[in-house]
């Protein structure tokens, strides 16, 4: 290859080389950016559906198409990094709320066994924020029944959860309102329990805490 034509090939791989940073450049900003609108949409509307709070950040900022998506966890970041600039103290205050609401809900299901889960766990609490239990029985008739009982008013419901080797399970579910929040219990088989299934979030485990790890959490942000 001549000095010349090899001067015009180093070139045009120069700028074909710009040109493909530019791009990554440029589709790493408008995820950013979808991230962020979809955290904020997901703080303020209380908004728990990472697809359906993407879908939103769209329309939101007018996009002609949807290729350069964030991932669940960029959204998760984002929402974490919103609500402690714009919500600081208060959401310290409503983390420790719903975390006391969740220990004496445990407390009341001692005999499912119950794990907390989600972002009462996490801390990363919207408005509105859902208490999410994951619970042992044999029959979700078993609980509505100790509800009853108690002459507490619930609903039945099923929640869509992700296990390994993607594998999706449909599992019954029950709701009910304690001290105006919603409580969501996700029951599990006795014989299945200890099958973690995966976050919507990062994709691994879901992380679960029993009553004792709960009482720990409480009694810590009383203590600051």
């Amino acid at each position: 290859m001549s000095g010349r034509n090899s001067s015009k090939y180093s070139l045009r791989t120069g700028r074909t080389g710009r040109a493909r940073e530019h791009a990554l450049h440029s589709a790493e900003e408008l995820r950013t950016r979808l991230a962020r609108e979809a955290a904020r949409i997901m703080a303020e509307s209380g908004l728990r559906d990472y697809a359906a709070a993407k879908r939103k950040a769209v329309e939101r900022l007018a996009l002609p198409d949807a290729k350069h998506l964030p991932s669940n966890e960029q959204i998760e970041f984002e929402l974490r990094q919103y609500l402690k600039l714009f919500q600081g103290t208060r959401l310290a205050d409503r983390v420790a709320l719903l975390r006391r609401v969740a220990l004496e809900a445990m407390r009341f299901l001692h005999r499912f066994d119950p794990r907390l889960v989600g972002s009462v766990l996490s801390g990363a609490v919207v408005e509105n924020a859902v208490i999410e239990l994951h619970i042992s029985a044999d029959t979700p008739e078993e609980v509505g029944l100790w509800l009853t009982e108690h002459e507490i008013p619930f609903e039945y419901a099923e929640r869509r959860l992700r296990f390994g080797g993607d594998r999706y399970q449909v599992l019954p579910a029950i709701r009910f309102v304690a001290e105006e929040v919603t409580i969501e219990l996700c029951i599990f088989d006795p014989r299945s329990v200890r099958e973690v299934p995966l976050s919507p979030i990062d994709g691994k485990p879901m992380k679960r805490a029993n009553r004792r790890e709960v009482e720990t959490l409480v009694s810590l942000a009383a203590s600051e």
